[in-house]
């Protein structure tokens, strides 16, 4: 049973790592009334004129769809549910969630390179598969400095194992925020 209603989980990492698959696990599983915001969503709300959000120039963009994400997040859970943010939300891009006033946790998976490009050229469909920007988002976010205790080094473990692991931290409060 996963029970922190009213409260954000942020589950973040690198394409590949297995946000997604965590994030739905969390979202399924009993005690809460629970809400899985898939950032990747947001983007694609943005029918004209988007930049792929890992290029440069999407940085004003990206700063928008954050902000927003923070405000649904902030609605769902004031509203009594747990709220599992699902996506490359980097150190960076923290601060409209810190000031929410909820209780917030964050946690970083963190698979090895060539894991993360295997599992997404592996999955296929229209999802990022281009090694380069894997890579780069890859050293973004393998040292979060002040945040490093954040970080979960999952290697190539099964999805239960994962899961598991981000229940256990959830709930010894290890990567609690705020």
């Amino acid at each position: 049973m996963v029970r922190f209603a009213g409260e954000i989980l942020i589950l973040t990492g690198t394409p590949g790592s297995g946000k997604t698959t965590t994030a739905k696990a969390l979202a399924a599983e009993g005690g809460s009334a629970k809400v899985h915001l898939h950032s990747d969503d947001f983007w694609h709300f943005i029918k004209n004129g988007a930049v792929a959000p890992y290029l440069p120039e999407a940085h004003q963009q990206n700063a928008v769809v954050i902000d927003v994400l923070a405000k649904a997040a902030e609605g769902y859970a004031k509203g009594g549910f747990f709220v599992i943010v699902d996506g490359i939300v980097g150190p960076w891009f923290l601060a409209p969630f810190t000031t929410l006033g909820v209780a917030l946790h964050y946690v970083v998976l963190r698979p090895p390179l060539e894991v993360a490009i295997r599992r997404c050229q592996d999955r296929g469909g229209d999802t990022l598969t281009d090694p380069e920007p894997i890579a780069a988002l890859h050293r973004q976010l393998s040292d979060l400095g002040e945040l490093e205790r954040h970080a979960i080094d999952i290697g190539d473990q099964a999805r239960e194992q994962t899961f598991a692991t981000v229940v256990e931290a959830l709930r010894g409060g290890t990567f609690r925020l705020s």
